[in-house]
């Protein structure tokens, strides 16, 4: 698993085009003030434990002002399951996604590390899986980190 962890101040998922998603377009997750917006990446061998592992280092990993972790600060998290972290652009000019797991495998794990997060006492907003959307951010220092477990 990959994460793309951004501290932000502030940060917004909405669904672009309804006939994308059943459940039709606007705002499905949103974070107000110091927090992280995390992009999730999950590859082939990924599993349950490595999302319960995810979790307790975004829980815990102190990125946030004053070197403080969300769970010193009630810090929020918007979760967000992205396929391209495993994106593969070495070679021509195309990337391929060979490395990313298919969706009926990336979806419950992702779902995994939102609820382990829960678990953990976390507030978690979050995108919706499959569809079209953007993200709108206020990323704050600028910082932004890669994490892999």
């Amino acid at each position: 698993m990959r994460a793309l962890i951004q501290r932000v101040d502030g940060a917004t998922v909405t669904v672009t085009d309804p006939s994308d998603d059943q459940q039709g377009a606007g705002t499905v997750g949103e974070i107000i003030g110091e927090g992280l917006c995390v992009l999730v990446g999950v590859t082939h061998g990924d599993t349950v434990q490595k999302a319960a592992q995810l979790a307790r280092k975004l829980w815990t990993l102190r990125i946030l002002e004053g070197e403080k972790s969300c769970s010193d600060v009630n810090a929020p998290l918007l979760v967000i399951s992205q396929f391209t972290l495993y994106g593969d652009a070495r070679k021509g000019r195309r990337p391929t996604w060979n490395a990313a797991a298919p969706g009926e495998v990336a979806e419950p794990l992702v779902d995994e590390v939102v609820a382990h997060l829960r678990a953990l006492g976390a507030r978690v907003e979050t995108g919706r899986f499959g569809a079209q959307m953007r993200v709108s951010l206020t990323n704050q220092g600028p910082f932004t980190v890669l994490v892999e477990v």
